[in-house]
C-alpha cells in the first residue's frame, strides 16, 4: 500500500501564496498519476491539479494560471504552488496516489487552506 503525508497548509491573505507538499511511502508503483483534490462542506470534492510520472499535467479551470503542480519522482514527492489565492480557494485539500497496472487509490489526510482578510 502507499501512504501520503501532506503538509503546507494554512492561513493566508486574499492574493497571497502557499505551497503545499506530499510525500508518498510504501509499494510505489513507478506508473502513477499523483495529484490534489479540495473540498468544502456541502460540496462533491473536486480535482484541482494531476501529473502522471512522467510529466504531464492537468488542472481545473479555476486554477489555470495560478497555481502550479510539479513532482519530484526521486524524492517521491508532490507539489502544488498555489499564488494569487482567492477566498474560493479555501477548502481541505487532498493528496491523491492512483497507480496504472495495476489500478490503486490511495488518500492523503487533507490539509486545510483558509484564504480570508
Amino acid at each position: 500500500q502507499v501512504q501520503l503525508v501532506e503538509s503546507g497548509g494554512g492561513l493566508v491573505q486574499p492574493g497571497g501564496s502557499l505551497r503545499l507538499s506530499c510525500a508518498a511511502s510504501g509499494r510505489l508503483f513507478p506508473f502513477n498519476i499523483m495529484g490534489w483534490y479540495r473540498q468544502v462542506p456541502g460540496k462533491q470534492r473536486e480535482s484541482v491539479a494531476t501529473m502522471t510520472n512522467g510529466g504531464r499535467s492537468n488542472y481545473a479551470d479555476s486554477v489555470k494560471g495560478r497555481f502550479t503542480i510539479s513532482r519530484d519522482n526521486a524524492k517521491n514527492t508532490v507539489y502544488l504552488q498555489m499564488d494569487s489565492l482567492k477566498p474560493e480557494d479555501t477548502a481541505v485539500y487532498y493528496c491523491n496516489f492512483k497507480s496504472i497496472g495495476p489500478a490503486y487509490d490511495y488518500w492523503g489526510q487533507g490539509t486545510q487552506v483558509t484564504v480570508s482578510s
